[in-house]
């Protein structure tokens, strides 16, 4: 395990953690994750993951940067309208840190694709806007056998749970919501409204827990909370916890 100076001199205020330290920056260094959507909310997770060094990073949205994304979607500016998100997140990436691999999907992810798009992951990171794909994205996760971090905002609150639902006694999204919301039929933060900042809190904090999950390893932060939903508020503002349970029911984890 070594780094260049470099690296050393670029993640030195991680190192003297000691909740990190150098074991804990070399398994940053050495994690997959997958970032199921870039906007609000991936592109502020992208930003912080990539800052933490997370060696490897798949890019996964098949839109369009618009004029309303400048408004929460941090990574992009006036010159990406019109591009895609995925080959505009990776033009970032190359500027902020060439040394990171990455690897791209600008097609949309279902439940036929969503397994090979994550496949190889230690994580995924997901910040979509619709039920569809965050069922199949949870479903693909389960079977195979990839923790999932699903975060979700909208106006002023907020969403992150970790779950696991390949390992036993550990729940999955689809425990979460079950079964009614496979159609892409939810609301949009066009219809609903957003605070920037609000998309900014839940993206970050949902960085922060994937660096918790994937130094769950190395013990630098603390238990992996498989099945704890964090919920947001923006307005009070406010942060509570509620633990999601196995649904012995469940199509996706319940058969396992």
């Amino acid at each position: 395990m070594s780094f260049s100076p470099e690296r050393l001199d670029r993640f030195a205020r991680h190192i003297v953690l000691p909740q990190v330290g150098g074991a804990g920056q070399f398994a940053l260094d050495q994690a997959h994750v997958a970032l199921v959507g870039l906007g609000g909310i991936g592109s502020p997770a992208l930003q912080y993951l990539a800052g933490a060094g997370v060696g490897k990073l798949t890019l996964v949205d098949d839109g369009k940067v618009e004029l309303s994304n400048l408004q929460r979607q941090t990574i992009y500016s006036e010159r990406d309208v019109g591009h895609g998100k995925a080959v505009s997140a990776r033009r970032w990436l190359a500027n902020f840190d060439s040394q990171l691999e990455v690897a791209l999907c600008d097609r949309r992810i279902d439940a036929d694709s969503a397994a090979l798009v994550i496949m190889g992951a230690d994580l995924v990171l997901d910040g979509t806007d619709n039920f569809a794909t965050r069922l199949a994205v949870s479903d693909a996760c389960v079977a195979s056998g990839i923790p999932l971090l699903s975060a979700a905002v909208g106006r002023f609150q907020g969403q992150v749970g970790a779950f696991a639902g390949h390992l036993r006694d550990s729940s999955c999204y689809r425990c979460f919501v079950g079964d009614a919301f496979d159609a892409d039929d939810c609301d949009t933060c066009a219809d609903e409204g957003m605070l920037g900042a609000m998309a900014g809190w839940v993206g970050t904090f949902a960085a922060l827990q994937a660096v918790r999950l994937l130094l769950a390893g190395v013990g630098g932060l603390g238990a992996a909370q498989w099945g704890r939903l964090h919920l947001l508020d923006g307005l009070t503002p406010s942060m509570r916890t509620i633990t999601i349970t196995r649904d012995p029911e469940c199509r996706a984890c319940g058969v396992l």
